[in-house]
């Protein structure tokens, strides 16, 4: 294909730039699934043998945006090197890389439910495991999110915090402490706190709200980035003649 001159010199740089936002979104999209995966906060609650329904999303993003990059990086090459190899496979790539992002978003507004009740299951199973097993999921789930041990420590044989047992049980026997270990200003601090449960909703749903928000809005900026980028391919390839 030979040099464009003129106003299709424009196009070129423009097609250029295009790209370069590509590039640029890629590079965010798997920023936000890096973060997500790599949050010490998640990982603490889900490391300990804890479902990976939740990083399912996370991945797919993570992969997406690596691919965007890729996808962005041809572009860029293609325009400048007025590639037509190198373009078509962008278009290509489009496709699959806007499947991925639509898929993300879904799964993260469809799965939310479903994978919050299945982080709660987990946590809930872990109570009825030994002291040790035990003490290394609830308190990082406790001391992560700032709640309250579950009621349901009341039905095993594990001994737990003393005030968080105290504010679910009148009975301080069960809690392997004394009396006067536990003083009124301490229980009313700890009982304006949430119970763990309600932590862990709050938690996964923002971070899911998240994966669909960037997957279904990055998708849509898609969408309007390759109906414009169609438009300037028609123009660069198929000028008005003269």
């Amino acid at each position: 294909m030979g040099k464009v001159e003129g106003g299709m010199k424009c196009v070129k740089y423009l097609l250029f730039v295009f790209n370069f936002i590509f590039w640029l979104m890629g590079s965010l999209v798997l920023a936000v699934g890096l973060w997500l995966r790599l949050d010490p906060n998640t990982v603490s609650l889900l490391e300990e043998g804890g479902p990976d329904t939740f990083f399912i999303g996370v991945y797919i993003l993570i992969a997406a945006g690596g691919l965007v990059m890729l996808v962005g990086f041809f572009g860029c090459c293609g325009a400048v090197r007025e590639s037509q190899c190198l373009l078509g496979l962008f278009f290509a790539c489009l496709l699959v890389i806007f499947g991925a992002e639509v898929a993300a978003g879904v799964f993260g507004f469809l799965n939310k439910d479903e994978i919050i009740k299945e982080i709660k299951q987990f946590y809930d199973e872990s109570v009825r495991k030994t002291e040790a097993q035990m003490r290394t999921i609830i308190y990082a789930v406790s001391r992560t999110l700032v709640c309250l041990a579950l009621v349901e420590l009341y039905n095993t044989s594990v001994s737990v915090t003393s005030v968080q047992c105290a504010l679910k049980l009148n009975y301080l026997g069960r809690c392997g402490a004394e009396m006067h270990i536990i003083n009124q200003s301490i229980i009313n601090l700890f009982d304006s706190m949430q119970t763990c449960h309600e932590a862990i909703e709050e938690f996964f749903s923002s971070k899911l709200f998240i994966v669909g928000y960037v997957g279904i809005g990055i998708a849509g900026v898609m969408v309007n980035t390759i109906m414009s980028l169609t438009v300037v391919n028609i123009v660069r390839f198929y000028p008005d003649p003269v």
